[in-house]
Order: C-alpha cells, then structure tokens, then sequence
C-alpha cells in the first residue's frame, strides 16, 4: 500500500469535499462550515492548507488519494517552536495513518531545526489521544474550556514532543519532495 506525505494542490478539492461529506465533525476543524462545493475546497486549500514559512500541511495520501492532514502552524524559529494537527477522513482511520504521519512530520520538524512541537486534543477524543501517545507526545496538562464550538465548550489535554525525546517505534511515511 502506498501512503505518503505531500503538499495540497487545489487538484486535492475533490478529495477534500468527499473527505468532509464523509465525516461531518471534519468541518469543525476546518473552521465550521465544510467544503460543499469543488470551489470552496480550492478556498480552505489555498487559505487554511498552505505550504509556507509559517504553515506547513502535508496531504495524507493512500494511492494518490487524500485521505486527511497532518500539519504545522505558528512555527517559530527563535524557540523553535510550532503547533501539531492531524485528521483523517472516517474510511482511513484504524490503520495507523495518523500517527505515522505525525511522526514522519516531528521529525521532518526537527532536522528543519525545530526543538518542540506541541498539539492538543479535546478530552472527549480518545482516539486523538492514542495517535498522539503513538507519535511520540507525551502528556502535559488539560486546559479548561479551551475550545468553543458552537455552544459548548471544550477542555484540551496538551502534548508536547521534544527534538531530545526518544524516537517512537513506528514506521515513518515517505516524503514527497
């Protein structure tokens, strides 16, 4: 089975519809409203998937098609510092997907010279949890009622994986240049 890490193109706007159709909760994390249309896909990619200095988001990929995301943001380089974020599409999850790509990408961050990575998961998401645990992310605390969607609120359990940290044993995902 082929899996890999690349960066989006608005080529991926299909798959990203499909993704967020198939799994509802994906347009929380996409900022509410999920992509119903190709155009609106081709939006959220160009705005919210970017492959830049201050972003970095990988398409999680299973025979060239995209199955979720694994990312970076507020990446800082004089702590070196960013922020972690991952999800897959519903048919892609229970095969080690997430986890693979989160380790691939912390150590992708950590030879670009990044020292920490932090990421945090609702504490009513176990199963974000484990992916994290798997990668290497040890636990730090929970946040209370850090997150807002819709009308309730959200406590946060904080993970955090160290360039000094031993490696998990899990097999990383290739790169796509």
């Amino acid at each position: 089975m082929t899996v890999e890490l690349r960066p989006w193109t608005t080529d991926d706007a299909p798959a990203l519809v499909t993704a967020v159709a198939g799994s509802p909760e994906l347009a929380v994390q996409l900022g509410g409203a999920g992509p119903a249309t190709v155009g609106q896909a081709r939006d959220i990619i160009l705005a919210q998937l970017p492959f830049n200095d201050s972003r970095r988001n990988w398409a999680i990929t299973v025979h060239n098609t995209v199955v979720g995301n694994v990312g970076l943001s507020a990446i800082e380089r004089r702590h070196g510092t960013a922020w972690a974020y991952y999800w897959l599409a519903g048919p892609a999850r229970g095969h080690g997907y997430a986890a693979r790509a989160l380790a691939t990408m912390a150590g992708w961050a950590f030879d670009d010279g990044l020292f920490r990575l932090e990421l945090g998961h609702r504490t009513n998401n176990p199963a974000s949890c484990r992916v994290a645990a798997r990668a290497g992310f040890l636990a730090e605390g929970i946040e209370r009622g850090k997150l807002l969607y819709g009308s309730e609120r959200y406590d946060v359990e904080t993970h955090a994986r160290l360039r000094t940290d031993p490696e998990p044993d899990i097999k990383p995902i290739s790169m796509a240049s």
